[in-house]
């Protein structure tokens, strides 16, 4: 079993394996990709895509006309309504996933059933039950790539951190404090996206984008602001903390939370959210705090992460520093990280796992303690009380 100790001084090198895909590309060869999920994020990553050498954009599946009538613009690719035709087709070497949370391990399964190696947006898994899933249908198919969505961890912060925790300047690491604070125009509520007049059930396949969610009447505000419903996202811990974590769960190597507390509230934005708005949360690992503070009425705090350690601390923001703690090192000197971050880095980084054969630079296993982490803290905030993770049943208790 890998220490978080002798992970630390591997972190840099990438996690090498054996991958199975639905055909054999070589290292110069041309990778196709298939867009499950047009809309904003999804074509933002499709342009990135397309960007890389020798990729192209193959195909776009979505479940609202507009979006592969907009996404049609874009590239000349084929469009379809049902994602499982994008992936049942032969000239779609991989996949990539933007759809609402709730949808993330129906198209995943579908694209290992058919052994397509995945980029899939973040948080990985909705549900504890989504991640066995997927870790099966990923482990049935031989382990093809998996790129989970956290571009943080193909970024030169990697590199410099993992040369800090190396170097034993850090020392012993009982705290990690964490924040992500931001502010939006008065009447632009963050996340919030209009209903157009021809978000219709004649446009949107209703019963495709409810997946296994609730049944309900069709209702365009749910469909655009899917981000607000517990039904469909899994709020602020899967969309920004995920982030967070992800970075120190690779260049630490830690674990899921044995306990986690979620507080907090709808005190910014009275607009129907169920999601809050303004969280603290408490996450107990070995020998270790992880806390996240967030709200969405302040942007004064900003983004960042604080590692502390007994003989200096980490501090991460836009960028990446070592601060040595006087009272055990007084002699310590400061460092800035200055490892350069490519552009699409972690878009690349897919593509290149694909041709290579191994697995990316935040994979499949990474992803999922990312998102069992972040679940356990929408179940601490849901039902009002510090949840438990039982590592040898995988059960939250």
């Amino acid at each position: 079993m890998q220490t978080r100790r002798n992970f630390i001084g591997n972190v840099a090198t990438g996690l090498a394996g054996t991958i199975a895909t639905g055909k054999v590309l070589g290292a110069s060869d041309r990778v196709r990709l298939g867009i499950i999920g047009a809309g904003d994020r999804g074509t933002q990553l499709a342009r990135e895509a397309a960007s890389c050498p020798n990729t192209e954009i193959a195909a776009f599946a979505d479940v609202y006309s507009r979006r592969l009538e907009e996404a049609a613009r874009l590239a000349p690719a084929r469009t379809c309504a049902d994602y499982r035709r994008l992936i049942e087709d032969p000239a779609v070497d991989a996949v990539v996933i933007a759809t609402p949370q709730h949808l993330h391990a129906e198209a995943f399964v579908a694209a290992m059933e058919a052994r397509k190696p995945v980029y899939i947006e973040k948080a990985m898994a909705f549900t504890v039950d989504h991640a066995k899933q997927m870790r099966g249908a990923w482990e049935n198919a031989g382990r093809p790539a998996v790129q989970v969505g956290h571009q943080v961890c193909s970024s030169g912060h990697v590199v410099d951190a993992g040369n800090f925790l190396a170097g034993g300047t850090v020392g012993q690491i009982t705290a990690i404090r964490s924040h992500f604070y931001r502010n939006t125009p008065h009447g632009k509520p963050q996340w919030f996206r209009p209903a157009y007049p021809d978000m219709t059930p004649d446009t949107v396949d209703w019963n495709a984008f409810l997946g296994g969610a609730p049944a309900r009447e069709f209702d365009a505000h749910r469909f655009t602001n899917w981000r607000y419903f517990w039904d469909y996202s899994g709020g602020g811990v899967h969309e920004n903390m995920s982030q967070q974590l992800a970075f120190w769960y690779k260049t630490m190597a830690l674990n899921i939370p044995r306990a986690v507390t979620m507080t907090g509230g709808i005190y910014r934005w009275k607009d129907g959210r169920e999601v809050p708005d303004t969280m603290a949360v408490s996450m107990e690992h070995d020998d270790l705090l992880f806390t996240w503070n967030s709200a969405f009425g302040n942007n004064q705090p900003g983004i960042g992460e604080d590692v502390l350690g007994t003989e200096g601390t980490i501090a991460r923001g836009q960028q990446i520093r070592y601060f040595p703690q006087r009272v055990t090192r007084p002699d310590g000197a400061e460092l800035i990280g200055q490892t350069p971050t490519l552009p699409r880095a972690h878009m690349q980084d897919f593509l290149d796992a694909i041709r290579m054969s191994r697995q990316p630079a935040c994979p499949f296993e990474l992803g999922f303690r990312v998102s069992v982490a972040c679940h356990l803290a929408a179940e601490s905030y849901l039902q009002s009380r510090t949840v438990y993770w039982d590592a040898a049943r995988e059960e939250i208790v």
